[in-house]
């Protein structure tokens, strides 16, 4: 890196459900939002709730589906429809289904993996997807997982779980990764509060 060039951190607000937390995404511009498209999860939102939300989104914002060993087909119809820009894989989604994912799209994949030990930093390295995202259970869930296991990144990734506005600038400064993805950090009683949605974006940015 030039000592010209400055680091610069994606960002990505995941599990967003109303129209208010679109308005806030859009003062606030991260790169990324994520609408969970997983039936079991209680930030799940319908079809017609995530056309809607896409509507009022800002179109430099990109709109992240977040699916849970659903089709492939399914998945690869929402990103053809543009409501939807890139797919994230939160199951157990394999190479194979990476793989027939890019026979019926050209869109960005991000595959998500829950790390518990080496093996699990391993396979992220070794994924096909265009990004990976390494997260702490199943996601959502805001709790950390062993930040010293990142030592064997070797290519970029987004970094979940556990982040909160208290935390993210420090692991910010000592990890640098790719993005930050967070849901539950910025959350009040299990929704989204705008008040922290703006700390964390803004102590990301300071760092």
């Amino acid at each position: 890196m030039q000592a010209s060039e400055k680091y610069q951190i994606r960002i990505k607000l995941c599990g967003l459900t109303r129209p208010s937390d679109i308005e806030t995404a859009n003062l606030l511009h991260p790169d990324y939002v994520g609408f969970v498209f997983a039936k079991k999860s209680r930030r799940y939102v319908s079809s017609e709730r995530v056309k809607t939300l896409k509507e009022l989104l800002h179109p430099d914002i990109l709109a992240v589906g977040v699916f849970v060993d659903e089709e492939p087909e399914t998945v690869a119809t929402w990103l053809s429809s543009g409501i939807i820009d890139v797919a994230q894989l939160h199951g157990r989604e394999d190479e194979a289904y990476i793989k027939r994912l890019r026979e019926l799209t050209e869109r960005p994949i991000i595959k998500a993996f829950s790390v518990k030990e080496t093996h699990d930093i391993e396979k992220a390295n070794d994924s096909t997807a265009d990004f990976v995202l390494l997260d702490a259970g199943d996601g959502g869930t805001g709790t950390a997982f062993d930040r010293e296991l990142l030592t064997g990144m070797s290519r970029p990734y987004f970094l979940a779980g556990g982040l909160d506005a208290d935390t993210v600038g420090e692991t910010v400064r000592r990890w640098r990764p790719y993005a930050v993805d967070v849901s539950s950090g910025i959350e009040t009683d299990g929704v989204k509060d705008a008040e922290k949605m703006q700390t964390f974006v803004k102590n990301v940015r300071e760092a």
